[in-house]
């Protein structure tokens, strides 16, 4: 079949734009014996035209789109950015018969009620790189598309489990030639790639185990040094590993770490640390291996808000991560997450100082928390009444401690306006 990819984010956020699963999806399409042209909108100045001129030169068949942001998570003006994503699908519409497929990592949050906003044809929860070709196989064959783990219809619950979960051993790696980057800007991006998929950290608010699953799944070392050594033949020489926690397991990490540096390809890279796994002997690795920038995800400095969190972590640990780092020569950027269930002026105020005394080389604030659907914290909102009974959460709703409001914003303003390396 003849099918279009679009990766319709054109939204920075967080993570490095790039559209890595669309680029893996892509591939085990083409493996799976499929004309497939991706389009990347980010960048684009007029995604329309870019849209048109891709469904006249592929004539698809099947279009895929990837949904990877809901909305921007900014509390004090949230932008919604499904209305983008609507509106790609009208255009696709018009312009082309073909069956709309929806998938990505937003649209797996929300897979029911993204798909009734979105009005495509089906939806695919979850890692597309098995769940798609076997729904163009069922497409072509003019097949009932039953069985496949991860697919939604609008109106229907999925047939085989509510997401598409694979042994990673399995799926192909991100093809170098698929991006579009240009060849002169390839040596300085952050490229994204991906060892693992899932976390079973549990933390209250987080959306990770909706859209990876929350057993780790692990990308063979050997796949990982061939992917990264193919794009590095290709100019890329920047790596920001997504894993949501690069240090777990600890053991797989080491291997991964030294095995980078053996390899002596001589890369630089980004990765986010867990603060609970992080010792001596794995930090050393890591700087050996081409690692200049680590996340520490702490998220506060009160030890009764990680309990509230369900963190894994102490406090003393999180010291002993960023010390470690910073003795490496590796750039650490925190986390802050205020508001949340149980916080007050008294443990705000200890989360500052604690961050302070870290003397990190960047903070970010953020100030209320996104309440996502199966999660903690979506079930202390609807207890305490801040979500209504029938909110399905896929327009953004935000949970803030009660008694926060109309201070907490000035004086963070206060407080950063001293501190010129936190941003929010």
């Amino acid at each position: 079949m003849r099918v279009l990819l679009i990766s319709i984010n054109t939204e920075p956020i967080a993570m490095a734009p790039l559209p890595l699963g669309l680029n893996c999806v892509a591939v085990a399409t083409r493996n799976a014996g499929h004309a497939v042209r991706m389009l990347d909108l980010m960048g684009g100045d007029d995604c329309p035209s870019l849209i048109r001129e891709a469904v006249a030169a592929s004539a698809p068949q099947v279009i895929g789109i990837s949904v990877r942001n809901i909305d921007d998570q900014n509390r004090a003006q949230p932008r919604f950015l499904l209305e983008t994503a609507r509106t790609t699908i009208a255009t696709c519409r018009a312009l082309s018969a073909a069956t709309i497929v929806v998938g990505g990592a937003g649209y797996s949050i929300f897979p029911e009620a993204a798909l009734r906003y979105l009005r495509a044809d089906f939806g695919i929860c979850g890692d597309g790189e098995e769940a798609f070709p076997a729904l163009l196989r069922a497409l072509e064959r003019g097949e009932p598309p039953g069985g496949i783990a991860g697919l939604w219809r609008p109106g229907a619950l999925p047939q085989n489990g509510a997401a598409a979960r694979s042994e990673l051993a399995a799926q192909p790696l991100p093809d170098p030639a698929l991006w579009t980057v240009p060849a002169g800007l390839r040596p300085e991006i952050w490229l994204p790639f991906q060892t693992r998929r899932g976390c079973p950290m549990d933390c209250s608010y987080c959306s990770t185990p909706a859209i990876e699953g929350a057993v780790i799944r692990q990308r063979p070392i050997a796949g990982v040094l061939q992917g990264i050594a193919a794009h590095v033949a290709a100019g890329f020489q920047h790596f920001y590993f997504v894993d949501s926690t690069f240090n777990l397991p600890p053991a797989y990490a080491r291997e991964l770490c030294a095995a980078l540096g053996a390899a002596g390809l001589g890369i630089r890279w980004r990765c986010i640390l867990y603060p609970g796994s992080v010792d001596a002997d794995l930090v050393t690795k890591m700087a050996a291996a081409g690692c200049v920038e680590a996340s520490l995800g702490f998220e506060s400095g009160c030890p009764a808000m990680l309990r509230n969190f369900h963190k894994q972590f102490d406090l003393d640990q999180v010291r002993t991560a960023a010390a470690l780092l910073r003795d490496h020569g590796i750039r650490r950027t925190g986390f802050l997450l205020l508001g949340g269930p149980g916080e007050t002026r008294e443990s705000i105020e200890e989360s500052l100082v604690f961050a302070d005394s870290l003397a990190l080389d960047q903070l970010k604030l953020t100030t209320g928390i996104r309440i996502y659907p199966g999660t903690a914290l979506e079930r202390t909102a609807r207890k305490e009444g801040v979500i209504t009974p029938g909110d399905d959460l896929l327009l953004p709703r935000f949970y803030l401690a009660r008694g926060l409001e109309g201070w907490i914003e000035p004086m963070l303003r206060d407080w950063m306006q001293e501190r010129p390396w936190c941003t929010t």
